[in-house]
């Protein structure tokens, strides 16, 4: 009985290896998380020209040339949306994008997602809900998380915990800040530094890192664009650490 065993799992470990083998993480150029902040500062208005300016990131033709003209000539890319400490909810999930058609359709995708709002500022919250998507599926040369928001963190745990234990797993971390015109009375306790000084400081980090400022929510939809292109670029050429979109 128990050479029959041995057989039986001899004879059964080429077909467990080709198994796995099917299920390998697909190789893309960047594995590129979009993590959007629905907190009760961004009203509905704000929303909208959040998701729309992720929207026209991606039907934009040059966004899709720097896509295609990789190594790879693919990438893959999730959109959650985040608020409290443990509020995240993916509204497009991983797709491989590698043509103008798939990059369409992940347009689509974010235009029909549901908008909702919640009520705190967890950028820790993010990042660790965001650390945890990867390698599902797909493996990056890159991994990046696209951060964008409009206030400092107010709920869950430390930022600087949160940020350094992404950076030790080589993920890196780049910011929008949007600089609301029309901000919320600060929450008791919160950070009361710029915002963009408080995501250059405590926020992003990693090889390359950087943030763009988006002067208003009327500047979004131009600064998403101009992040998004240089987050997937293969080769591009050194920038400033800081961008600002008025």
């Amino acid at each position: 009985m128990r050479r029959r065993n041995l057989l039986g799992a001899a004879l059964a470990a080429p077909a467990l290896l080709r198994s796995g083998l099917a299920r390998a993480n697909e190789p893309v150029d960047v594995e590129l998380v979009l993590a959007v902040d629905v907190s009760r500062s961004v009203d509905p208005q704000e929303q909208e020209m959040q998701f729309s300016g992720y929207e026209a990131a991606f039907r934009d033709r040059r966004l899709i040339e720097g896509i295609m003209g990789g190594p790879v000539g693919a990438i893959a890319c999730q959109m959650f949306t985040w608020s409290n400490w443990n509020i995240q909810n993916i509204v497009v999930p991983w797709t491989r994008l590698d043509s103008p058609a798939t990059a369409q359709g992940f347009a689509d995708a974010i235009a029909a997602a549901p908008r909702r709002t919640w009520l705190y500022t967890s950028i820790s919250g993010a990042i660790d809900f965001a650390v945890g998507q990867f390698g599902r599926g797909f493996e990056g040369t890159r991994k990046v998380v696209d951060i964008s928001g409009d206030g400092v963190s107010n709920s869950g745990r430390p930022v600087e915990d949160a940020r350094e234990e992404a950076l030790a797993q080589g993920i890196v971390l780049n910011g929008l800040a949007v600089l609301d015109l029309t901000p919320l009375p600060p929450l008791l306790g919160s950070t009361q530094s710029p915002l963009d000084t408080y995501y250059l400081e405590e926020v992003i980090g990693g090889p390359g890192a950087f943030l763009v400022v988006a002067e208003g929510f009327s500047a979004f939809e131009a600064a998403v664009r101009r992040k998004i292109i240089r987050e997937i670029a293969a080769a591009s050429p050194p920038g400033p650490i800081i961008e600002r979109v008025a």
